[in-house]
């Protein structure tokens, strides 16, 4: 990387890219060398300016910023991105962070924070806003999804019918206490103490 950041922005709405161009180019030691209107653009001219790093937008049209951020990567894996959208979703970021971007920030967040969010990235760096962050996190400590084998689903499907311990394990060839473990293991397994809990979540959750 040069002394000076050389910087591509790309996003389809004229008064917000001209407004990221305005504070990026006023900021002593980041230049702004081009700028994309859509995905495809951003693609072209990051592989024929080879800035330091491109500010993309995810929705545009052509191209979203996520496929355009996948082919920069791909071609020009010494070219950075750093995502600057609105939305905050889940599977925004992590589809943005998979293509290869080295950021992900909010347009809500401050100025002081995408011009660090620039240096971060040129530097070599990960730059997430706080509020993401802070969802990363959450999911990853999130627990993981239960899965029910063949025998727990059949069973609880049964309790949602209404049948008692006895009446599942006369259906099923099962011993009442062989039915009753079946329960307990779906109990921990959901974080459950209750049969109506336990079949109100399986639902939810796609189980049953």
């Amino acid at each position: 990387m040069s002394a000076v950041i050389r910087v591509l922005v790309a996003d389809d709405h004229a008064v917000v890219r001209a407004g990221i161009v305005a504070l990026l180019s006023a900021e002593p030691g980041i230049e702004v060398v081009g700028e994309a209107v859509d995905g495809e653009q951003a693609v072209q001219l990051a592989l024929a300016l080879r800035p330091d790093l491109v500010v993309m937008d995810v929705r545009m049209p052509r191209l979203t910023g996520d496929a355009a951020t996948a082919r920069i990567r791909e071609r020009a894996d010494d070219v950075r991105v750093l995502v600057l959208t609105t939305y905050e979703s889940d599977a925004s970021i992590l589809s943005a962070i998979e293509a290869g971007a080295s950021g992900y920030l909010l347009k809500a967040a401050p100025a002081e924070e995408l011009i660090a969010g620039v240096r971060s990235v040129a530097a070599g760096e990960v730059a997430l806003s706080p509020a993401i962050a802070a969802q990363l996190v959450a999911r990853v400590r999130a627990p993981a999804a239960a899965t029910l084998t063949p025998r727990e689903t059949d069973v609880l499907r049964l309790v949602a019918e209404g049948l008692s311990n006895r009446a599942i394990g006369e259906r099923l060839h099962l011993g009442e206490a062989t039915v009753k473990t079946h329960l307990l293991r779906t109990f921990e397994k959901l974080g459950v103490n209750d049969r109506t809990r336990a079949v109100t979540l399986a639902m939810e959750r796609g189980l049953l």
